[in-house]
């Protein structure tokens, strides 16, 4: 039996969803910069990072953007597929949504129409990036995360061959951290996507930024790996803001997916130190 889900509907979450993404840092993020304000060993490290603490209490208090740069809306959609959106097209809903939260929100316009030529600001922030999955069920999921390009300059992809093996992905990710090195506003949030082809890795980077923050990769292995890669990131020593310190990193996150003999697609997406994102079940 279908369910029937308006589009409308969809569109007040997505507006809701922007507004809440950029305004409140979700607590896990919270934690965890309070947690590294102990063990960071920089007094001026410390300082930075109780600032970036004490600028998100003040956001959530106020009703204000984190931060300045408010981003490109990322939306990743789970869609039953028991569910029929009635009333309009889904990407359309969602796009509403995402013009409405941005504007209804006081939240910087930066999308621009044509990325060569005409560079025209749309003005509403929209088109979104819309990431659509059909899933068993009758309901629908979706997770808004602002992405500012701070830090989405400085991700990187590598077709890396296999004999490159844990040692190839391992270097990689961190030469791609050292060469950011403040760009993206450290503490940052490592996102790797290992496997399927280019596209596939990038996407899979990208999604692994809203798990919850530390949270490890089922797979043991994989699990080892993210916490050699977080090690090896603060030994760096580039610290909060680049300022030098041991947190360089608040967690590395790596999701996989099954590849071609030939090859292991390594991608690195990275996130600033407001590791942004709201959800909703509908």
């Amino acid at each position: 039996m279908m369910r029937e889900v308006l589009a409308k509907e969809i569109a007040a979450a997505v507006e809701k969803l922007a507004i809440e993404a950029n305004y409140y840092l979700t607590d896990d993020v919270l934690c965890c910069l309070k947690r590294s304000v102990e063990t960071e060993e920089s007094p001026l490290g410390k300082e930075i990072i109780s600032t970036i603490v004490e600028n998100a209490v003040l956001a959530k208090e106020t009703d204000s953007p984190i931060c300045q740069d408010t981003g490109m809306a990322v939306v990743f959609v789970k869609l039953g597929q028991d569910v029929h959106v009635a009333g309009g097209d889904i990407y359309q809903a969602i796009n509403e949504g995402v013009a409405k939260g941005y504007t209804a929100g006081y939240l910087r316009k930066s999308v621009v129409n044509d990325p060569v030529f005409a560079r025209t600001n749309t003005k509403d922030n929209t088109p979104a990036i819309i990431h659509l999955e059909i899933v068993p069920g009758d309901k629908i999921d979706i997770t808004l995360a602002p992405k500012g390009f701070g830090s989405e300059n400085m991700g990187a992809l590598k077709m890396c061959k296999p004999s490159e093996g844990v040692e190839g992905i391992v270097n990689f990710v961190v030469e791609t951290v050292s060469k950011a090195g403040s760009n993206p506003c450290p503490p940052i949030v490592v996102g790797v996507g290992i496997g399927g082809t280019m596209e596939k890795a990038t996407y899979l980077a990208k999604r692994s930024l809203i798990r919850e923050l530390g949270q490890k990769n089922p797979d043991e292995r994989y699990a080892q790996l993210e916490a050699e890669i977080l090690e090896k990131v603060n030994a760096t020593g580039i610290g909060p803001q680049g300022l030098g310190g041991r947190t360089t990193a608040l967690a590395v996150h790596i999701e996989y997916y099954p590849t071609h003999i030939a090859g292991m697609p390594v991608a690195v997406n990275i996130n600033c130190h407001a590791s942004r994102h709201a959800h909703v079940e509908i």
